[in-house]
């Protein structure tokens, strides 16, 4: 009686009945996410998007792995990245900054959630921000529209200003130029274009704006450029040429100004697409976001090494004064 009853309970186990109970037991999968950006080392974007996934419940090493690559401002190096990323199989990848492109043309079935400079529409991101179809979806910088705002601001912390010079990255959108000439010529200023494609060619491009005798420079929105910022930055005070910059990073690290959308918010936000997709959503139905929060930040020790006043009212406008 005995052995009838081992035999049947060893029998049972090894039934088709049996397998729920043995699947029931194995550890539950956990997601695994890519995530890739231009820079060196993580930064306070970086932690801002680490703070967006806590906010959501997920814990690293516990129930959500990240696999991080960085590109160390060598953009030659994004698409082995992207491809290493691939591999892996995640079941999502972050492409922060305008490196969404390198990632979509390595994988049109792995979800992609990213932070874009400029227009994804234009740049063949997304077929519409509403409805952006495809593996793609996430945050836009709209740059366009900053580089007005920009102007003014520069124009309001110097009343007498009248030639400046414009920073851009070659391959960055030509609309950016357009706009900031259609601004320019509402403020009466005077614009000189500095068209510049890698590092060897800033020195050159700051001494020609020296030679334009420009008095102040604006830099276009460009990932790449947001990479370099020390050499930039060392230029800009070799040349005493007051600078209006796109992200608060380059005034910490002594700029004069700077003006556009908080980056770690918008990594904030880009986590909650992260969720959206890891929770069974589609990116082609997520609709792409615009920057809500915007900051204009101050550096009042540069202003006066420049021999600048700032004036009380930018004073008061600004986010952030650095003393």
């Amino acid at each position: 009686m005995w052995c009838r009853a081992v035999v049947g309970i060893v029998i049972l186990l090894l039934s088709p009945l049996a397998v729920p109970l043995v699947a029931a037991q194995q550890p539950a999968k956990i997601p695994r996410i890519g995530y890739l950006v231009s820079r060196a080392g993580p930064g306070p974007n970086d932690q801002g998007f680490q703070d967006g996934l806590r906010e959501l419940g997920y814990v690293e090493g516990q129930n959500i792995v990240i696999e991080r690559r960085w590109a160390s401002g060598n953009p030659d190096r994004l698409p082995d990245l992207a491809a290493e990323l691939v591999r892996l199989k995640p079941e999502v990848i972050f492409a922060g900054g305008a490196i969404a492109g390198v990632v979509q043309r390595a994988t049109r079935t792995i979800p992609i959630v990213f932070i874009a400079d400029g227009d994804p529409v234009k740049a063949g991101l997304v077929a519409d921000l509403a409805h952006p179809g495809g593996n793609l979806t996430g945050l836009a910088i709209l740059a366009d529209e900053l580089a007005g705002k920009r102007l003014e601001l520069l124009k309001e912390a110097l009343p007498r200003l009248a030639r400046v010079a414009v920073l851009r990255h070659a391959t960055s959108d030509g609309s950016h130029v357009r706009t900031t000439e259609a601004a320019a010529q509402a403020l009466g200023l005077q614009l000189h274009i500095l068209e510049v494609s890698d590092p060897q060619e800033f020195a050159s491009a700051l001494a020609a704006a020296h030679k334009a005798r420009a008095e102040a420079l604006i830099q276009l929105s460009s990932s790449f450029l947001a990479t370099q910022r020390k050499p930039l930055l060392a230029l800009t005070a070799k040349h005493q040429l007051p600078a209006m910059w796109e992200h608060r990073g380059f005034v910490e690290d002594g700029g004069l100004m700077s003006y556009g959308p908080s980056l770690p918010d918008l990594y904030r936000r880009a986590a909650t697409y992260v969720d959206k997709i890891l929770k069974g959503r589609q990116p082609a139905d997520l609709p792409v976001e615009q920057p809500i929060k915007f900051e204009l930040v101050l550096n009042l020790k540069t202003a006066k090494q420049l021999g600048l006043t700032m004036p009380p009212t930018l004073l008061f406008q600004a986010d952030k004064v650095i003393e």
